[in-house]
C-alpha cells in the first residue's frame, strides 16, 4: 500500500492528482474527514484518492475544486488521470480521439466505446474480468468527455443491425443503450447509421475500423485485434479504408431510417418499459 509521506508526484498522473489534492486539502487546514464532509463524500474515500488507490471521478473534481478553490487544476488532471488507466496499447487511440476532428467508425457488433451507457461498457469490459470494475468502466467512459468540447469532433458510426440485436448486459442495458442512440437524433456532431442485414455483401466484411481525421495532421486508421491496437497513416490504408467507409454510408440506412429500425428493435427483440408516468419510452 503506497504510504501518503512517500507519495512520488512523479510516478503517475494518478500520483500526481493525489499530491496535488492533498497539498491544497492541507493549505486550507481540512482533515481527510472534513473535506469529505464538504464535498459529501467519505474521508476515507479523500484519503484513497490521495494515495493513489482510488480513482477521481470528474464529479468529485469539480466540488473539490469548488470547496477549496483551486481554479479547476482538478478537473482539468482528472482526464489525464483516466486516460492514463487505459491499457497501454490504447492510450495512443484515446489520444486521437481527443485531437481528432472527425471520428468515422464502422462497427459490426458492438456499440462505439464513444456511445456506451455505463450499463453497456460494464458488461463488454466485464464479460471476462470483473476486477477494478467500477473503475474500469469510469475510464472508458471518461473518453465521453471529448464531447464536452467547445469544438467537439464529428462522429460518424455505421453499426451493423447485428450489434443491435446482439443482446449484452441483458434487456434492460439493450433497451438503454439503443435509447441512447436515439437520442443523437438531430444531434449534428454524432451521427448513427445501421447497415442492416439486407444489404448482404459489404465493403466492412474484413472487419471494424476507425478513421481519425485532423485539421492538419494525416489521416489514421484504427484496427484493434485481442489485447492489441493498429493505428497507421500509411496513404494506402488510409486511401483504402476511406473508399471503404463511402460505401458503408452509401449502403447504410439514411440517419432517420436508421432511428426506424432502431425503434423497431427495440419493440420487437428487449420489449417497451413504461416510464414514470406511464408512457412507453420512445
Amino acid at each position: 500500500m503506497t504510504h501518503i509521506n512517500v507519495l512520488d508526484p512523479g510516478a503517475s498522473p494518478l500520483d500526481y492528482y493525489g499530491f496535488e489534492l492533498r497539498r491544497h486539502r492541507e493549505a486550507a487546514g481540512l482533515t481527510q474527514r472534513q473535506l469529505g464532509d464538504i464535498v459529501n463524500y467519505t474521508g476515507s474515500l479523500v484519503g484513497q484518492i490521495e494515495t493513489a488507490r482510488k480513482l477521481p471521478t470528474q464529479e468529485f473534481s469539480e466540488r473539490v475544486d469548488a470547496a477549496l478553490g483551486t481554479g479547476g487544476l482538478l478537473s482539468r488532471l482528472v482526464g489525464l488521470v483516466m486516460r492514463s488507466q487505459l491499457p497501454a496499447w490504447f492510450q495512443q487511440v484515446a489520444e486521437l480521439e481527443s485531437r481528432a476532428i472527425e471520428i468515422c467508425t464502422f462497427q459490426t457488433h458492438m456499440v462505439h466505446g464513444l456511445l456506451q451507457t455505463q450499463a453497456y461498457a460494464r458488461a463488454v469490459l466485464g464479460a471476462l474480468d470483473d476486477t477494478d470494475l467500477d473503475d474500469r468502466t469510469a475510464v472508458r467512459l471518461a473518453r465521453q468527455r471529448i464531447f464536452d468540447k467547445g469544438q467537439p469532433p464529428v462522429l460518424w458510426m455505421v453499426v451493423s443491425e447485428a450489434a443491435l440485436r446482439q443482446e449484452v448486459g441483458g434487456a434492460e442495458t439493450m433497451r438503454e443503450q439503443l435509447v441512447r442512440l436515439l437520442s443523437f437524433e438531430g444531434n449534428r456532431w454524432i451521427n448513427v447509421q445501421v447497415l442492416p442485414f439486407s444489404v448482404g455483401v459489404h465493403a466492412g466484411l474484413q472487419g471494424s475500423f476507425n478513421l481519425y481525421r485532423f485539421d492538419r495532421d494525416p489521416s489514421i486508421v484504427y484496427t484493434e485485434g485481442y489485447g492489441s491496437g493498429h493505428p497507421t497513416a500509411n496513404p494506402d490504408t488510409v486511401k483504402d479504408c476511406s473508399l471503404r467507409y463511402d460505401h458503408l454510408q452509401a449502403a447504410a440506412l439514411s440517419l432517420r431510417e436508421s432511428a426506424g429500425l432502431i425503434r423497431r428493435v427495440m419493440e420487437e427483440r428487449y420489449g417497451q418499459q413504461p416510464d414514470s408516468g406511464g408512457d412507453p419510452v420512445a
